[in-house]
């Protein structure tokens, strides 16, 4: 786990992490990444790297917890909410 401060994805945060989700993929995709292939590599490896510095977006994600936020990317998934 890194040391910057994490954000809770609970029922108040989902919001916030979606926000912080968009950005990174417009970072993502304004720098030519596939944004979908980095953030999963991201997600799967907890390595930054997978995320551009541009428009701040590897300080943007690091700051969602990344065990919740899958977990609710399952939840969404499978329709549970």
């Amino acid at each position: 786990m890194n040391s910057e401060k994490q954000i809770p994805v609970g029922a108040e945060e989902v919001a916030d992490a979606r926000a912080i989700l968009k950005e990174v993929y417009e970072a993502l995709s304004e720098k030519g990444y596939n944004p979908i292939g980095q953030i999963v590599g991201y997600l799967l490896s907890e390595d930054p790297t997978y995320i551009t510095n541009c428009n701040n977006a590897r300080a943007l994600i690091r700051r969602i917890d990344r065990d919740e936020l899958m977990r609710e990317l399952v939840k969404c998934y499978l329709e549970l909410d």
